[in-house]
């Protein structure tokens, strides 16, 4: 996990929520182990960059994610048990973050990780461009924020 933006105050208990959150999402969706996921926290200006770059949208979003491990025809089968699962990378902007969780009102906390778990979910395949598959995005966001403590 890496901070990388100095907007807003990113505290050892925000980082120390994320990894929980992180682990308890690995745990419910049944995540083999070892893996390994990397969190980047920027601020608005960075990933509407990144937005630009890879999606072709000019403007700020709060999360993407970049899946290393997309299990298709040319990529790599995990061969030991000790191998690592590298799921990829997720990129939260902190202070996109911090304005949605004034204009929910709900916790900063809250907010980051419901973005981590949706980052997570799309890293395994997960999306919400149809009905069917919003709801059931929706459902493991809302069982994994459950187990966490932090619903709505």
């Amino acid at each position: 996990m890496i901070n990388q933006q100095d907007r807003i105050e990113f505290t050892p208990a925000l980082e120390a929520s994320l990894r929980r959150i992180a682990d308890e999402a690995a745990q419910i969706l049944g995540i083999p182990s070892p893996s390994e996921l990397s969190i980047l926290i920027v601020d608005n200006e960075y990933i509407k960059e990144l937005n630009s770059m890879y999606r072709g949208k000019d403007e700020v979003t709060d999360v993407l994610s970049f899946a290393m491990n997309e299990l298709g025809e040319d990529e790599p089968q995990l061969e030991e048990p000790e191998d690592v699962n590298l799921l990829g990378d997720i990129v939260i902007s902190l202070e996109q973050a911090w304005q949605q969780s004034q204009e929910y009102g709900h916790s900063l906390e809250r907010e980051l990780g419901y973005l981590l778990v949706h980052g997570i979910l799309h890293l395994l395949g997960y999306d919400h461009k149809g009905e069917k598959d919003q709801k059931l995005m929706r459902e493991w966001e809302e069982t994994i924020m459950s187990a966490v403590n932090l619903s709505r």
